[in-house]
């Protein structure tokens, strides 16, 4: 136990660490050179085209420290705000991180909060200054903000480069001098931390684990502590690139088993395994369970495909234990599912991977935040909203409360003002304002959360040239002046455009969603009338004229009145058609509201 070191690479989004994780399995001979390639550990598409870590991985590396073997457990993390939760996962299950900071960009952020997160669990912090080699690089500077951040010796802070491979040796030593060995008693009944789970359609469910105390053998029989189930360990061992079957995983040691799981309900991030011979006296403490902040409703395009889809949504969420999901139905789009995702982010990846995994062509709908509504005759009790179209009549209504976030941005000095524009626009409150250094700029606010789900992040990459980095967290509820707001085709409520938006901003939204929905919607045989409704009053109206066929064509000379008869012959047939006719309504017509500015 004493060799054995468990740690895991934090950062912001874009700082290097997968690249950096690429030299420490090179330099430690953990993968051979034939194998290796750019982002080695990201082993999905999406993660290699879009150039960032969706999922945590982790990895076991030996290294020969004065000859004596140690192993090295490496859990890579994502750095994007949306993916926080599997950060909390990977820092629970080590002692120590490395916190890489890029010597262009400095401190942003995410770095700040995935710190914060680290010290809460008592991790030992090792400052990493990555990408020394780029010319804009300033490292006396970076340095600086590193050691007013963490506290620590500029001497601790270390210098590499995850291209050139420059600084890998001494990173490595640090790891084995100042990370401690885990703590635990190996003669103690078996308590192992399952810290993430995979699905392989062969083999069933692979759970991935920490050791606290006492050793997994293969063979025996264990039993999850939350979920009560039973099974025999078929096979146990630890996580290489590919991974290594053993015939036991010891204390403090990071490992996988394999024991025929189906179901993914059967196993949850988070439970303790123990054995059924010898059961530990308790669970381990500290896991909290996933907080969704943005939901939407995911249906099939084909009703028939809707259990596929919910087989496809249960296999996703053993990959990713932060996307909850729960049944809905809707008048527009039939059955489908209404999700619950961690950001804007989360939820493009989770649609792209029903597409690319599960070949699932779905629709999704506007993404909006919970609610709470309060009665006039309970005014103290209060319900849950999820759904725009749940809200009670406002007859009945008392009050509605809204999510609010704690947002923090890191900018440049220069765009300050703009990035202050922007917030008060999307009602946040200016909380302070501290200059990091002379052109480095931290802004706090406090926002309503609705209003960052929707193009916040994008605009604020736009003003600020993408020099802004941004992190939230939420601070509870606030009341609000909420109204709701329906589309109407034809005089028929579209209940999956519907819209939970603030009274003062309901007109010119109202107005801005008609204009685009008439873009998007194609014309038919007869006009459509697009209106924005509150309760029974229209704020907005637009027409899709209908496509006309010129019935007049033939009606060449003679009386005027032969084409007025064709013409009001039309008008009638049109008119009944309208009262029949259907309205298909495009995708890109339910995600119109977050492109109102394009």
């Amino acid at each position: 136990m004493d060799n054995i070191r468990n740690f895991c690479i934090i950062a912001h989004i874009d700082h290097g660490k997968s690249t950096l994780a690429d030299r420490l399995l090179e330099k430690t001979a953990t993968i051979t050179m034939r194998e290796l390639q750019a982002q080695t550990l990201d082993d999905m598409d999406l993660e290699r085209e879009r150039g960032i870590t969706i999922k945590s991985h982790a990895i076991q590396m030996k290294y020969m420290h004065e000859g004596i073997p140690h192993i090295l457990n490496l859990i890579d993390t994502p750095g994007h705000v949306d993916f926080s939760y599997e950060v909390s996962r990977s820092i629970a299950a080590c002692e120590g991180a490395l916190l890489i900071v890029d010597a262009a960009q400095g401190i942003q952020a995410q770095t700040i909060s995935n710190l914060y997160l680290a010290l809460e669990h008592d991790l030992e912090i090792i400052p990493v200054l990555n990408k020394i080699d780029l010319p804009s690089a300033m490292p006396e500077e970076v340095k600086d903000q590193i050691v007013d951040l963490i506290g620590c010796n500029r001497e601790d802070i270390l210098s590499a480069s995850g291209k050139t491979g420059e600084g890998i040796a001494e990173i490595l030593e640090a790891i084995v001098q100042r990370i401690p060995a885990p703590v635990g008693d190996p003669s103690a009944p078996l308590q192992a931390l399952v810290f993430d789970s995979v699905f392989d359609s062969y083999r069933g469910i692979f759970a991935y684990y920490k050791v606290i105390n006492g050793e997994i053998k293969k063979g025996e029989k264990v039993k999850f502590v939350n979920t009560g189930k039973e099974y025999f360990a078929d096979e146990v061992g630890v996580l290489k690139l590919k991974k290594e079957a053993r015939d036991s995983v010891k204390t403090g040691d990071v490992g996988y088993i394999i024991s025929g799981i189906k179901s993914a309900k059967e196993v949850k991030v988070g439970d303790t395994l123990t054995t059924v011979a010898n059961p530990c006296k308790e669970a381990i403490q500290g896991f909290e369970v996933v907080k969704p902040m943005v939901f939407a409703g995911i249906y099939p395009v084909d009703t028939e495909e809707y259990e596929e889809l919910r087989e496809a949504m249960e296999k996703l969420q053993l990959n990713d234990a932060s996307l909850t999901f729960e049944p809905e139905s809707s008048a527009a789009l039939g059955f489908g599912f209404r999700c619950g995702f961690l950001g804007m982010l989360h939820m493009e990846i989770i649609q792209e991977r029903l597409e690319r995994e599960f070949d699932m062509t779905v629709i999704t709908t506007v993404p909006n935040v919970s609610y709470y509504a309060y009665l006039n005759k309970t005014p103290d009790v209060p319900i849950l909203i999820n759904n725009p179209s749940d809200l009670p009549e406002v007859t009945i209504l008392n009050k509605v409360e809204e999510p609010y976030i704690k947002a923090q941005i890191i900018t440049k000095s220069d765009y300050v003002g703009s990035i202050m524009n922007l917030c008060i626009e999307k009602r946040g409150e200016l909380l302070n304002q501290i200059y990091l250094t002379t052109d480095r700029v931290e802004l706090v606010f406090h926002m309503p959360l609705a209003e960052i789900v929707f193009d916040f992040y994008d605009k604020l990459k736009t003003i600020s040239r993408g020099y802004a980095s941004f992190d939230y967290h939420p601070i509870g509820y606030k009341e609000s002046k909420l109204v709701k707001m329906d589309l109407l085709l034809n005089g028929d409520q579209v209940d999956a455009l519907s819209a939970l938006i603030h009274k003062d901003k309901a007109y010119d939204l109202g107005k801005r969603i008609c204009l685009k929905l008439r873009e998007l919607i194609p014309r038919q045989q007869f006009e459509i009338a697009i209106q924005a409704a509150i309760g029974a009053k229209i704020i907005a109206r637009e027409n899709v004229k209908a496509l006309r066929k010129d019935v007049t064509a033939k009606c060449y000379g003679g009386d005027i009145s032969r084409k007025r008869k064709l013409l009001e012959k039309q008008k009638k047939g049109k008119k009944r058609m309208r009262q029949i006719g259907n309205v298909e309504v495009p995708q890109n017509a339910f995600m119109a509201v977050l492109k109102l500015d394009d």
